[in-house]
């Protein structure tokens, strides 16, 4: 079997304005990939198979959908062992699923080309095609038309993912979004967005980024009030990130936020 780490993502800003045509709404995103990673192994099988995680139906479908891109029948085995947690906004199913693609593609005898696969992967989640790439991302359109970013790497990640908290479906979200007429601004915080990614030269420039269009948590102050120089919901939540200059900080922030859900300390990272 071959095998890959499958990371986590977060959105360090997310803008988002009306819906397109075909439903998705318009939006800008910058991408970060995390060292928090689930793991992947494919191998070509008699049939399909994926194991490890019960729920899955975005790896399987990734890969019935090469198979039929690629005019083969869909003979693979998918292992999947689960650290990312679910449904939290970090991206883990949509990674395990990118990374399953590209692995499989990886076996066929006529592999499909770079660009085929990443427009195999928008078809199936607006995520998908960031986690076939490398470094960070800027996302936009749909979140799939991808510009590379060179943004610092030197801080600490704490995740907070509160007890409790149920990630609603990204229909009722971005409804949600349109009901409080969340569109309206959308260049003005674009231009905002823009800008602060010129200026930024350090982790701590960062900060200046905008907030999170969809969603926002009491718990983003609490880490910034713990030492974090920017904290925000990433994607449609519920998960919370604070970015750390110092692994002292970070640590205790960690350790103070812990009664109020599972955390994490991680870090960004450049590959998957």
């Amino acid at each position: 079997m071959t095998r890959a780490p499958a990371t986590a993502k977060l959105n360090l800003a997310l803008v988002v304005g009306p819906a397109r045509p075909r439903g998705r709404h318009e939006l800008t995103t910058v991408y970060q990939r995390l060292d928090l990673a689930d793991r992947v192994a494919v191998a070509a099988a008699a049939r399909l198979r994926v194991t490890g995680f019960p729920e899955d139906t975005l790896v399987r479908g990734a890969l019935e959908e090469l198979a039929a891109a690629a005019g083969v029948p869909p003979r693979w085995e998918a292992r999947l062992t689960k650290r990312i947690p679910v449904a939290a906004g970090l991206g883990g199913g949509s990674s395990d699923a990118a990374t399953a693609l590209r692995l499989a593609n990886e076996t066929l005898d006529e592999p499909l080309p770079a660009g085929e696969l990443h427009t195999l992967a928008a078809k199936l989640g607006a995520d998908l095609p960031f986690f076939l790439t490398q470094g960070p991302q800027l996302g936009q359109g749909d979140g799939t038309e991808l510009t590379p970013l060179e943004l610092p790497q030197d801080y600490w990640v704490v995740l907070v993912l509160p007890r409790g908290a149920t990630k609603q479906s990204s229909g009722a979200v971005y409804a949600e979004f349109d009901e409080r007429d969340g569109p309206k601004g959308y260049r003005n915080r674009l231009a905002e967005l823009r800008r602060a990614l010129r200026e930024t030269k350090r982790a701590r420039d960062l900060a200046r980024l905008p907030p999170n269009d969809l969603a926002s948590s009491p718990l983003a102050a609490e880490l910034l009030a713990r030492g974090a120089f920017r904290a925000d919901v990433t994607g449609a939540g519920p998960a919370v990130y604070g970015l750390f200059q110092h692994l002292e900080s970070a640590r205790a922030a960690r350790a103070a936020l812990g009664g109020r859900g599972r955390t994490w300390l991680t870090a960004p990272t450049w590959y998957g």
